[in-house]
């Protein structure tokens, strides 16, 4: 069986479970993917889907758009910078995840401001971990004022 073109995907998964100290059987299981197929992603020989990339990064506790990247799921060239300063927040066992993902929105913000993110990235990743907080405005995240009461709009005299 000759090797697939999935760049070095293989050799980054062995990489990234032996320094997660997992067999290959233990990171199958956890993933959820048979033994044989794990392996076989490993050597080359298979290319797995953007679902199992993602059930493997999860297990491994790592960014699954590297994943993505690496198996050329992601434009390497045009996202890899991005993927990685993110990855590392994401992999900081110092922060917590509420954190983690405000970082992750100064990032992008400042990605936004200089031209080149979207914006949509953060704001999913918030919404996955439910993270909501105050924003500068006095709102919530779901833009509801935190001194508004449920009786409707205030009235003045006039």
């Amino acid at each position: 069986m000759a090797s697939l073109n999935v760049g070095n995907l293989g050799e980054y998964l062995r990489e990234q479970r032996r320094n997660a100290q997992l067999s290959l059987r233990q990171l199958a299981d956890a993933a959820g993917v048979s033994n044989p197929y794990l392996s076989q992603i490993e050597r080359g020989l298979r290319k797995p889907s953007a679902e199992v990339l993602q059930q493997v990064a999860k297990a491994l506790r790592i960014s699954a758009e590297t994943l993505y990247v690496r198996a050329g799921i992601l434009d390497a060239e045009r996202d890899l910078n991005e993927v990685e300063t993110r990855a590392v927040i994401l992999a900081d066992p110092t922060l917590d995840e509420r954190q983690k993902q405000v970082l992750l929105q100064i990032y992008e913000s400042f990605r936004k401001e200089n031209g080149f993110g979207s914006g949509e990235e953060t704001a999913n990743d918030a919404d996955a971990v439910g993270v909501k907080g105050d924003d500068a405005d006095g709102t919530d995240s779901e833009g509801k004022s935190e001194t508004d009461s449920e009786t409707g709009p205030r009235r003045t005299a006039g």
